[in-house]
């Protein structure tokens, strides 16, 4: 992958994306998560922790929105770390709810995808860290 070594995309479009979905998820959870798991939230129980879930993406995505500035710091390194288990987690829930539950919406695969591939691009980020001794 191009300019894996370079942090600076990886956290752009990570905050890009990941601002939009907090947003969205704390706007309309409901239709959210229907597009994804062809269901919506039937409780204020579900609604309140998607919208939990919506907070938490918007802190990630200021993270690495602030981290662009700093890409070749520790914590910039940190950051990407942790967005590699993210990523994975969350793709690894996703095929979990379809394999377990039959759970699937318009949007699952393609979600799911792009998730495995913002993993493997963090962890590429990660690799080149690791070959050159350093962060970039």
């Amino acid at each position: 992958m191009p300019g894996t070594t370079n942090p600076k995309p990886l956290l752009s479009v990570t905050a890009v994306a990941e601002g939009a979905t907090g947003l969205a998820l704390l706007v309309v959870p409901s239709k959210l998560v229907e597009l994804l798991l062809g269901s919506g939230l039937d409780t204020a129980v579900g609604v309140t922790a998607t919208r939990v879930a919506g907070v938490a993406l918007l802190a990630l995505s200021i993270a690495c929105w602030r981290a662009i500035a700093d890409a070749a710091s520790d914590a910039a390194r940190g950051l990407v770390e942790a967005m590699l288990l993210y990523n994975f987690g969350v793709a690894a829930v996703l095929i979990l709810a379809w394999l377990r539950h039959g759970l699937f919406g318009i949007g699952l695969w393609p979600v799911g995808i792009a998730h495995i591939a913002m993993a493997a691009w963090c962890l590429a980020c990660i690799l080149a860290w690791t070959r050159n001794g350093k962060s970039p």
